[in-house]
């Protein structure tokens, strides 16, 4: 395993340890609480989930399949339900073969999310991650309503060591991604990554900027595949799933940038996410350092989310993953 994978595995296990106390030690209360498998077993183990961010649909979900599995394996001690709980949490976060197939191809990479929530930051993280691929990057500022977005969004271009296309501030952003589109295609780049504006004043006309730019994308560059990420603040728990909700209703999400995983006890809502709104956590955020964002693995967030600090050691788990 690399330094890099080694280091970032390392943080992760660090950045979950809130939430990794509040649901491991719930789990581990009802598993030797309890010595049969009844509704009290379950009704704990509900509240646990729900406790950490899961979601109620979320915790059904799990539940159910918790109580099929139970039965097919013919399982009586309550014990035994842990590893079967911990795989059945990992299923519901499981990629789809080609998730990251995008970034193989001629790409645009519209990014959406509201303010605040790290979008600035992941762009040019991951421009700095393809670029370090060997691939041409060209960022976008199209977020041309927020005070000082394209400064800031100027500055990550420059960390990354990539080129960026811009307009005024207040200027139309369906233009900017037209010009971008337009030195995408004559400088021959890999990969364009769009700044979107993360609030307009209401929900039609978010629609309709976010309708207008994919519709120039798509006439314009029509050989490009076009990627949808939508950035959420892990920390904001329940509220990151009700963004999301609101935005797939406007735009056709392909995958999520989870930021912030560090620190926060609602690590949970990775896996309520992906559960709920059948969009996969493809990137996960875990520190301000330029590589402190990385591609999600369920494997890696299982083993980081039920580390045992007296059990297993964290060379087991980096065993585990490779």
């Amino acid at each position: 395993m690399s330094e890099k994978k080694k280091g970032f595995f390392s943080k992760l296990v660090s950045g979950l340890t809130k939430t990794r106390n509040q649901i491991v030690e719930g789990f581990d209360n009802v598993f030797k609480g309890f010595s049969k498998i009844d509704e009290d077993f379950y009704d704990e183990l509900e509240e646990t989930l729900i406790m950490a961010d899961l979601g109620v649909e979320t915790t059904m979900n799990i539940l159910d399949d918790l109580r099929a599995k139970v039965k097919e394996c013919k399982i009586k001690e309550p014990v035994e339900c842990r590893e079967l709980l911990i795989n059945i949490i990992r299923d519901q976060m499981l990629l789809e073969d080609n998730a990251y197939e995008f970034e193989d191809k001629k790409s645009v990479i519209l990014m959406i999310g509201v303010n605040g929530v790290g979008k600035t930051t992941s762009i040019g993280k991951l421009a700095a991650q393809f670029k370090n691929k060997g691939k041409k990057v060209l960022i976008a500022a199209a977020d041309t309503f927020r005070a000082g977005a394209i400064e800031q969004l100027g500055e990550w271009a420059k960390r990354a060591g990539v080129d960026m296309i811009s307009q005024h501030e207040g200027s139309d952003p369906a233009a900017v991604v037209y010009d971008a589109v337009a030195a995408a295609k004559s400088r021959n780049a890999d990969v364009l990554i769009c700044d979107t504006a993360g609030r307009l004043h209401n929900k039609k006309n978010l629609m309709d900027e976010l309708g207008k730019i994919k519709r120039i994308i798509e006439r314009e560059y029509p050989e490009a595949y076009c990627e949808t990420l939508i950035v959420l603040d892990g920390t904001t728990g329940q509220n990151a799933l009700a963004q999301a909700k609101q935005f797939s209703e406007v735009a056709s999400i392909n995958g999520i940038v989870l930021t912030k995983l560090d620190g926060t006890a609602k690590g949970g809502i990775a896996i309520a996410i992906h559960s709920e709104l059948d969009i996969p956590v493809k990137y996960i955020g875990i520190g301000e350092g330029i590589d402190d964002l990385q591609k999600f693995d369920p494997d890696s967030f299982v083993n980081a989310l039920f580390k045992r600090n007296d059990e297993e050691s964290e060379d087991d788990i980096l065993e585990i993953m490779e």
